[in-house]
């Protein structure tokens, strides 16, 4: 195939399973199969840099946020995690680390522990207090699920802090444990509706939700990994 049309024909592809992942909450291909569709865009933009469109999913973090919701700008970008599938491309971080401080030999020690797979959010404290929710969206502009992220009994709505900072950002995954993703599909089965494909899935449609009391009915949980302001 000609290296452009295979290009467009990949980047289409990539657009529309971000829409189902990202907006719809309702995967079509597997994890590894998107994985391996968009390393297959990246080979090809990186044979042909002269063909990479800047609208490319490559150059882009998750999917727009939906019109419905409030649109939110997030004060520093939400990027994405990079992953590594086999020993090779982990080597190669390593390489890039030792090459980002200056080709430093000898040991470096890695802090490692499994990911939550959710949905990326952004806590705003102001003065302490929960101020603002925001999903990662396209890693600049999100949405505004501020009623919704106020369900989850693991966030708290106040900091203990006597003196908390003026701004404060939080940011995690909100993520739906496989045990509470089991039951809840078991109850749903009983009852007739339709089960989700996978808990981030879950976890993404019950917060990305314009009645929160729907999201208060998910067992949705936090996981904070980042904290500045």
């Amino acid at each position: 195939m000609n290296p452009e049309k295979e290009l467009r024909s990949l980047e289409e592809r990539i657009r529309e399973h971000n829409r189902a992942y990202y907006q719809d909450d309702n995967p079509l291909i597997s994890d590894a199969e998107y994985d391996r569709l968009f390393r297959e865009l990246l080979a090809l933009e990186e044979a042909h840099p002269d063909l990479r469109s800047a609208d490319s999913p490559s150059q882009r973090v998750g999917a727009p946020p939906v019109s419905a919701f409030e649109k939110v700008e997030h004060a520093t970008p939400m990027l994405s995690l990079q992953n590594a599938m086999d020993e090779e491309e982990v080597r190669e971080f390593d390489a890039r680390v030792r090459r980002f401080l200056g080709g430093r030999d000898g040991k470096i020690t890695y802090a490692c522990e499994p990911k939550f797979d959710g949905l990326a959010v952004g806590l705003v404290y102001r003065n302490g207090v929960l101020d603002v929710a925001a999903t990662r969206g396209n890693g600049t502009v999100g949405e505004n699920v501020t009623p919704n992220v106020k369900t989850i009994r693991t966030i708290p709505l106040r900091l203990t802090s006597d003196s908390p900072p003026e701004v404060l950002e939080v940011r995690g995954e909100v993520y739906m444990g496989l045990r509470e993703f089991e039951a809840m599909n078991t109850r749903r089965l009983e009852s007739g509706e339709s089960v989700f494909a996978n808990p981030r899935n879950a976890a993404a449609g019950g917060l990305r939700q314009l009645d929160s009391g729907v999201s208060a009915s998910r067992p949705l949980a936090f996981f904070a990994y980042a904290a500045g302001n």
